[in-house]
C-alpha cells in the first residue's frame, strides 16, 4: 500500500469518467457540396462525418481538402448521420468550430523572433468539454503562449467548452496538430524543453529543480489513462504532483493549474511575465 505522502498525480487518472463531445451544441451544416465549399471558403471545422461506404466525387474532393486543413473526418453507419439530422445529408454532416486555429509553427517563430521564451501546453486526449475549458482558462490566466491539441482524440471545442473558458478560448491560441509525435519533435529541435507531468517518474514537483523560464512545453495526459507512453518517452523532465489527502487524484484542470502556477511564478520571479490582475472570482 502507499504512504499517503509518496501518492501523487501528473498525466494519469483525474478522476471523473471523460464524457463523449457534444456535437449538437455546434453549428451544424451538412450535404456534400455545402461543406466543401465551406473548407474551400476558408470556415474553421471541427469535425467531419461521412457515410460509411458512400464514394463519389465529392466525398474524395472533401477528404482531400479535409486532410489539407487537418480537419478529423469520421466515417459513420448512416443511422449515426440520421441521429444528428432529420434533413437531406446527403450522407456528410460537419461541425463549423467557434474558434479558428492557429499554426504552431508560426506562433513559435514570432515568439522567438520577439526575443521571447515560449511557454506552451500540450493536451494530449483530454475528452471532457469542461475540463477543456477549465484548463484554457488556466493557461490563459497564467501567460501561457499557446495550447496544442491533437487533431484526432480530444473534446471537441463547442460551446460548453467556450462557456467553461470564460472567453480563454478566443484569447490563447489554440493549435490543432495532426501528430503529437511530430510536433513534440519538431519542439525538440527548435530548443523546447518538454516537461512530462506524469505519476510514472519519482520527480516530485516540489523538491525537483526544473528550469520554467526557459522555452517550454507542458504536456498534460488523459483523464483515463494519462499521457502516452509514446509522448513520455519524448520529454526531458518528468514531474508528479505530491499528494496529502486520502483521495488519490486531482482532476485534470486542477493539476495543470498546479504546474503552470509553478512556471508562471518562475517567470514572475525572472521577470519574464507582468502579473495584470490577482483577483479570483
Amino acid at each position: 500500500m502507499e504512504s499517503r505522502n509518496n501518492r501523487n498525480i501528473g498525466g494519469s487518472r483525474y478522476g471523473g469518467s471523460p464524457r463523449a463531445p457534444k456535437e449538437d451544441k455546434l453549428e451544424m451544416i451538412f450535404g456534400s457540396r455545402p461543406i466543401l465549399e465551406a473548407m474551400m471558403a476558408g470556415k474553421t471545422l471541427e469535425k467531419i462525418f461521412l457515410q460509411r461506404g458512400a464514394k463519389n466525387p465529392t466525398t474524395d474532393e472533401i477528404m482531400s481538402e479535409a486532410k489539407r486543413h487537418d480537419v478529423p473526418v469520421a466515417t459513420v453507419p448512416i443511422e449515426k448521420l440520421n441521429k444528428l439530422t432529420r434533413k437531406n445529408h446527403q450522407g456528410a454532416v460537419a461541425f463549423i468550430s467557434p474558434i479558428t486555429y492557429s499554426p504552431l509553427d508560426e506562433i513559435v517563430t514570432s515568439l522567438f523572433e520577439q526575443g521571447k521564451s515560449p511557454l506552451l501546453l500540450i493536451l494530449d486526449r483530454i475528452t471532457d468539454v469542461r475540463n477543456f475549458g477549465s484548463i484554457a482558462r488556466n493557461a490563459e490566466c497564467m501567460g501561457v503562449d499557446a495550447i496544442v491539441i491533437p487533431s484526432r482524440g480530444g473534446a471537441q471545442i463547442n460551446a460548453d467548452a467556450m462557456k467553461t473558458s470564460a472567453g480563454a478560448l478566443n484569447l490563447v491560441p489554440v493549435c490543432r496538430e495532426p501528430n503529437l509525435k511530430d510536433t513534440l519533435d519538431y519542439l525538440k529541435d527548435y530548443g523546447v524543453q518538454i516537461v512530462a507531468c506524469t505519476e510514472k517518474t519519482e520527480h516530485n514537483l516540489t523538491d525537483f529543480a526544473v528550469d520554467f523560464v526557459g522555452p517550454t512545453a507542458i504536456i498534460m495526459g488523459s483523464e483515463e489513462d494519462g499521457i502516452s507512453p509514446e509522448y513520455i518517452k519524448r520529454a526531458d523532465v518528468r514531474l508528479r504532483i505530491p499528494l496529502m489527502g486520502q483521495i488519490g487524484s486531482l482532476n485534470v484542470s486542477v493539476a495543470t493549474g498546479i504546474i503552470l502556477y509553478e512556471a508562471m511564478s518562475q517567470r514572475l520571479k525572472e521577470g519574464s511575465f507582468t502579473s495584470t490582475n490577482t483577483a479570483a472570482n
